[in-house]
């Protein structure tokens, strides 16, 4: 409920913010010039918030050297903000970035049957849930494909360095055999950045996509019961490779 009334607040936000920064300027005449002459910067600072939602791709996945080969992505919503620089080359730009973000996912899948399991047994089903915490550097291009006045539209892409708060990120491991399954991440992550912005004046709206570049999940520790029965930490039976995916949606404004 909490996050349904925050997207009706975000999306009103976003409607009057866009009523604001639009300007009435009839093409042809000295106030367009005007328009034109006061808003082109060779240099932009800016702000932008959004959602996210992301995708595991898994590349490997095993329990006890047992494959798992089928995993539901079950999406969930996360969110962002950053702060950005604009250099401003005619139609062209480069556009410097660096945000903060909480990704969540949740994947589950069917657990191996044990050996010896009676025929017709129905298999359980467990599931990983992942909020993750992370600061992105993307360093997009872009090219305004559309720069009419106080309107454009822009494609954009390049590469993103992705430093992963390995401390503030939750990963929980339901119905699993093993004791206290902690997975490590890598923490620093390539990924590529493609998207398009619309831009009314000041205010315009993003939509891009994170393709994740290499696995981020560096090894899965668990605790087995030892002969003395104390418990000790063990990473032979799960492993685990997975990469980020990330679709996501943001609102901005240009200084």
């Amino acid at each position: 409920m909490k996050l349904k009334v925050f997207f009706i607040c975000f999306c009103l936000l976003a409607t009057s913010a866009t009523m604001w920064g639009q300007t009435p300027v009839v093409p042809g005449t000295a106030d367009e010039l005007h328009f034109k002459r006061s808003n082109e910067h060779p240099v932009n600072f800016g702000v932008k918030a959004g959602f996210t939602s992301s995708l595991f791709l898994v590349s490997q996945f095993s329990i006890n050297d047992v494959a798992i080969d089928e995993v539901q992505n079950n999406y969930k919503i996360g969110y962002f903000a950053s702060v950005f620089m604009r250099i401003n080359f005619d139609r062209h730009f480069l556009q410097p970035e660096i945000s903060y973000n909480i990704n969540r996912c949740n994947i589950t899948f069917e657990k191996p049957l044990p050996e010896g399991a009676p025929t017709g047994s129905i298999p359980e089903e467990a599931s990983i849930t992942s909020s993750i915490h992370s600061i992105d550097i993307p360093v997009i291009y872009g090219y305004n494909v559309i720069k009419e006045g106080p309107y454009s539209l822009a494609i954009f892409g390049g590469p993103k360095v992705r430093y992963i708060w390995d401390k503030k990120s939750d990963i929980t491991f339901d119905n699993f055999d093993e004791w206290n399954i902690r997975e490590k991440l890598r923490p620093l992550n390539l990924s590529f950045t493609a998207g398009v912005a619309v831009t009314i004046s000041r205010i315009f709206f993003d939509f891009r996509y994170d393709i994740g570049l290499h696995n981020i999940s560096k090894h899965v520790t668990y605790e087995v019961p030892s002969n003395d029965a104390t418990m000790e930490e063990s990473t032979d039976k799960i492993r685990f490779q997975r990469r980020d995916n990330v679709l996501s949606f943001s609102f901005g404004i240009l200084f």
